[in-house]
């Protein structure tokens, strides 16, 4: 057989190779293996067989990521329940603590109500009245100095302005200059705490001033 007959001898039977190949679904440059060997899959068949092994032997980073956000979340929505709670336990702990010392403070200043009604009931006379009255008084700044409330010093005292509020002043050449000559109203101070300032009229010694 001449030689260019063979040529195309080949060339038919390749082409006719290729065409069943197409047929088959066969990408045509895939090598046949040899006879009695079994075709290896294609490329998509692999990798699909790859990602299916995967997946079947654990979860994947995606999934890992997933169940680890969530379980963040879960930490974060516990957190914020829990401070919630303790918020509420506190305040409703100071509210009780502020109804307790209220409570504590009113108790004692009952009978100096109870006495102040006697007062008002009484049909003594005016002198009596007043020696009840002082009576009251002294007994009211018992339950004052025994929840560490105390007068502030005014009368005689240098004139202070951290405690002292000056109403006026007043010409006195018996008491020194920028002392304290009345008392118009008391002021009172929570141990080194002052609740109010001392209302006084200050003297104006003008002999002192002048020399």
């Amino acid at each position: 057989m001449p030689k260019q007959w063979r040529e195309w001898k080949e060339q038919a039977e390749d082409s006719e190779e290729a065409s069943r190949r197409e047929e088959a679904g066969i990408d045509p440059a895939t090598e046949l293996p040899p006879p009695g060997e079994e075709a290896p899959a294609s490329r998509a068949e692999a990798a699909a067989a790859t990602e299916g092994e995967a997946e079947a032997s654990g979860p994947t980073e995606l999934e890992q990521l997933r169940v680890e956000r969530d379980q963040l979340l879960d930490r974060l929505a516990r957190m914020q329940a829990e401070f919630e709670n303790a918020r509420k336990r506190a305040e409703r702990e100071r509210m009780e603590n502020r109804e307790y010392v209220t409570g504590s403070i009113v108790e004692q200043f009952l009978p100096v109500l109870d006495n102040f009604e006697l007062a008002l009931k009484s049909d003594s006379s005016a002198q009596q009245l007043r020696a009840g009255v002082e009576l009251i008084v002294k007994q009211m700044g018992e339950v004052l100095h025994k929840m560490g409330v105390s007068a502030v010093a005014a009368v005689g005292e240098p004139f202070d302005p951290r405690v002292h509020e000056a109403l006026g002043t007043v010409d006195r050449e018996d008491i020194p200059d920028q002392h304290v000559t009345e008392e118009v109203r008391r002021g009172y101070r929570l141990r080194d705490r002052l609740i109010r300032p001392a209302l006084v009229r200050i003297a104006h010694n003008a002999k002192q001033v002048n020399e």
